[in-house]
């Protein structure tokens, strides 16, 4: 759907962060663009508008530093178990990892180069929360609630800082609130942001007296040496920390690893050289090597996208390959852990189904006699201890054939560590959104099955706003940092519209959004998510984390966006260029069709074949320009609909009442448009506008409130005009142009003739200008002799000579606008030729 937004003059390209009405106490900055959160997402989506050329924009993250996840997360071993060159930036990529699989504080120094690189430091604001987005319908703006916050206060999760607020006071946390402004927000929180908490339903939590974190809130003011440590959960973070607690330089005295289900658990990938070659080499050698890189990165690309395809769908031909692939890693398991553990780490759902853990050093440390991993279930919590069972979780306890353990044990704790994930469901939490109908997205969420977004990116009702890593982008096979990327290189395609001018609001459709989540839902029911697990992808059978089909059809979609399911609101310019484009389309085609016609013609004589083509080409190339034509007069005429952004109230003298006009002078405000406004009683209209700095001329209302009645308006500074007129129903109008030029006497007294014109032209709905003579046409220009105009005085000679300037043309149009009230209407008027006297005020001609 395709609308123009607003007038010339009311809009302006936002392109600036500027303070707004700084003087009073409404004072607001508003910003282009508000990024939330600097992790990886909103770093790449910097980084590719500063390579666009744009830097007003704003970046609000929560925490004391950027990175995201690799800011949080700090935990002993935290590694990317993808290999690097995999998970860096196309557009800015990083040949000297010194190793495959680098760990955080090399993976976070990376994402702070390339915040230097791009230079948009200064343009991130830390200790920040974005708390709510509110849509002003009237302003097409968002409003938005930002919390300002103690330093060190955005580390901690949202029921953290709950309870500091508990503990200590509201100010222990925040500092003050702030509401700014911005027309396009994009939403990089990502999806690891809230830590999931210890189980309330534990007995005696409360009464635990040593430190309790989680993995992603990690306490390095805590002490581990010669401590018993718990750790609860076996994803990849507790994969990742286990085997480093028992050694240097944390000493822990035992680890006990409580587990509820096993993972499936995959060698990481190695080179066959080996790492410290890898470490020596690969800086060096990717530096120098042209293209070696790139062909590296797509070799990861490649296999990673073979796991979809041998792992994520559920058909037969899957089934059959992860059966081969279970066995193997069933067996390696087997080899690796000692025998108890053998049954307590065969899983019993498909591979896939849960995310894999790519395994460097975990199965291994279970050989360590200071590691203990158990699947009984945590029943009891002391001051200095934990007991867990009777019973266990897994394998299940009816199954009288394990020889898994039971029995109750209660083992020493000093610290519990959290390795039991996020909440993943909760997109966007604890962000409040609310878009123009009044209606916030989780209720939506909620209203239509689950958190959803068209691409995962945009949802109806949200106009301007993008959601980078939204519900349902995650592969589950592929790297998170190239699905963020096409994300951001898809939302780049839609805001450079927005900050062009071109378009005033991009919002998608609630169709296509509706079709689309439909479609990837269904899809996700043939998957291996939905074959039988419990995972964190799904909550009552509603799968809002994963994507169904490749990156490489992720990679496709961002790369050419579906317009048709957008509802773009453009502007003059951007409609024009629209057209402009379309009409350069249709005239390459016409050529394309005139030479394939001619050469289908040619003869053996070349002179009658030139002359074909030549005919030809006048035929249909004069068809070609003709409908460009009618194309730019298309863009060019269409006008806005009512709106915020029509110009403020403004009148001219209470002498301007029903039945015509006294000689009031009427100021002019600068504008791009002369623009009308009253109702469809309205029997004739004039205006008059130059092109070097166009007025806006809008005539008071009688007592009554209308603006009726036949009004002329003197022409006489102006070279030219060209007025459009927009009607709301069927009636039949009369436009009555009118001028009376005095006459003069010289300074050699002579007399110099008068003049005096009058031209009337029936308007009705259809858009055909009727004049009993001319053909009815969509567009007619009526040159200056067709308006018949009569003189007066002695000397015909000067007759020629008009003083009212060379009237070069006058063009009329009649639209139906389906946009406005049934008697409404709206009158353009624009300069044809450039005016030649400057001109303060306009004053009308009694009648």
């Amino acid at each position: 759907m395709i609308r123009l937004h607003c007038l010339p003059t009311q809009c302006h390209r936002p392109d600036s962060i500027r303070v707004v009405d700084g003087f009073y106490k409404t004072a607001y900055t508003y910003y282009p663009i508000l990024i939330v959160g600097a992790g990886e997402s909103g770093i790449a989506l910097a980084a590719r508008l500063r390579e666009e050329g744009f830097d007003q924009f704003r970046i609000f993250e929560r925490q004391a530093g950027l990175g995201g996840t690799w800011w949080s997360n700090r935990y002993p071993g935290v590694a990317c178990d993808v290999p690097a060159a995999f998970y860096s930036f196309s557009f800015s990529p990083n040949y000297k990892w010194t190793s495959l699989h680098p760990e955080g504080p090399e993976i976070y120094k990376y994402l702070s180069d390339v915040c230097e690189k791009y230079q948009f430091v200064d343009k991130i604001q830390f200790h920040t929360d974005v708390s709510e987005l509110r849509w002003l319908n009237q302003e097409q703006l968002w409003e938005v609630t930002l919390t300002h916050m103690v330093p060190g206060a955005g580390d901690l999760s949202s029921r953290e800082r709950d309870q500091r607020v508990v503990q200590s006071g509201k100010e222990s946390v925040y500092l003050r609130q702030e509401t700014v402004r911005a027309r396009i927000v994009c939403s990089c929180a990502g999806g690891l942001v809230e830590p999931n908490a210890w189980p309330s339903s534990i007995p005696g939590r409360d009464t635990f007296q040593g430190p309790v974190f989680h993995s992603a809130r990690w306490d390095h003011g805590v002490d581990l040496a010669n401590k018993d440590v718990v750790v609860i959960g076996t994803g990849c973070s507790a994969a990742q920390i286990v085997p480093r607690l028992t050694k240097e330089p944390y000493n822990a005295r035992s680890v006990t690893q409580v587990m509820r289900s096993p993972p499936w658990v995959l060698p990481r990938p190695e080179l066959p050289f080996g790492p410290e070659k890898y470490k020596k080499y690969s800086p060096m050698v990717f530096s120098t090597v042209p293209l070696l890189a790139y062909l590296f990165r797509l070799l990861c690309f490649v296999q990673a996208e073979s796991h979809f395809y041998t792992l994520i769908d559920d058909n037969s031909w899957n089934h059959r390959t992860r059966k081969k692939l279970e066995i193997q890693m069933v067996a390696r398991m087997k080899r690796m852990v000692p025998e108890k553990y053998h049954e307590m780490l065969t899983p019993d759902y498909s591979l896939g189904c849960k995310r894999r853990i790519f395994d460097a050093a975990w199965f291994e440390s279970l050989n360590d006699p200071k590691i203990e991993l158990t699947t009984k279930p945590i029943t009891k919590v002391s001051p200095h201890s934990i007991t867990i069972g009777p019973g266990r979780v897994y394998p299940d306890p009816n199954d009288k054939a394990s020889n898994v353990p039971t029995d109750e044990e209660t083992i020493p704790a000093d610290v519990v560590i959290l390795g039991n994930g996020f909440e993943t469901t909760s997109w966007l939490h604890p962000l409040k959104i609310r878009g123009k109908h009044g209606e916030y997205m989780q209720d939506v969420w909620d209203a239509r099955g689950g958190p959803q977004a068209y691409l995962g990116l945009a949802m109806d009702g949200f106009p301007n706003l993008f959601i980078i890593f939204g519900p349902n982008t995650a592969t589950g096979h592929s790297s998170v940092i190239l699905a963020s990327e096409n994300m951001v290189e898809y939302t780049i395609k839609v805001i450079k519209k927005i900050l062009h001018g071109d378009v005033a609001l991009a919002e998608i459709k609630k169709e296509s959004e509706i079709a689309w989540t439909k479609r990837v839902q269904n899809k996700l029911k043939g998957t291996v998510f939905n074959s039988g697990c419990q995972n964190w992808y799904q909550t009552d059978g509603w799968n809002s984390t994963g994507y169904p089909y490749s990156q490489i059809d992720f990679t496709f979609r961002c790369m050419f966006p579906k317009w048709s399911d957008w509802d773009l609101q453009y502007t003059r310019g951007g409609l024009l260029k629209m057209q402009a484009r379309r009409a350069l389309t249709v005239l390459l085609l016409t050529f394309v069709v005139v030479g394939a016609y001619a050469l289908r013609q040619k003869s053996s004589d070349s002179v009658p074949s030139l002359q074909s083509f030549r005919y030809v080409v006048q035929k249909y190339l004069k068809q070609g320009l003709l409908r460009i034509a009618g194309m730019v007069d298309r863009a060019i005429t269409m006008l806005p609909d009512q709106g915020p952004w029509l110009p403020p109230p403004w009148h001219a003298s209470d002498d301007c009442v029903r039945g015509g006009c006294s000689r009031s002078s009427l100021s002019a405000l600068p504008n791009n448009c002369a623009v009308f406004e009253g109702h469809l009683d309205i029997k004739a209209l004039g205006g008059a506008g130059f092109a070097s700095q166009l007025q806006s001329i809008i005539p008071s209302p009688d007592k009554e409130g209308n603006t009726t009645g036949d009004a002329t308006w003197d022409l006489s500074p102006y070279d030219g005009i060209e007025i459009d007129v927009i009607a709301g129903d069927g009636k039949t109008y009369t436009l009555i142009l009118k001028d009376e030029t005095p006459g003069e006497t010289t300074d050699d007294g002579r007399e110099r003739a008068g003049t005096s014109w009058e031209a009337e032209f029936p308007l009705s709905k259809s858009g055909k200008h009727k004049d009993g003579k001319a053909e009815e046409r969509e567009i007619v220009w009526v040159p200056w002799s067709a308006l018949k105009p009569t003189y007066r005085g002695k000397e015909k000679q000067d007759a020629g000579k008009l003083k009212l300037g060379e009237i070069r043309r006058l063009g009329f149009m009649m639209r139906s606008y389906f946009g406005m009230q049934q008697g409404d209407f709206r009158l353009e008027l624009e300069s044809v030729c450039a005016r030649k006297q400057p001109l303060q005020t306009v004053t009308p001609i009694d009648r």
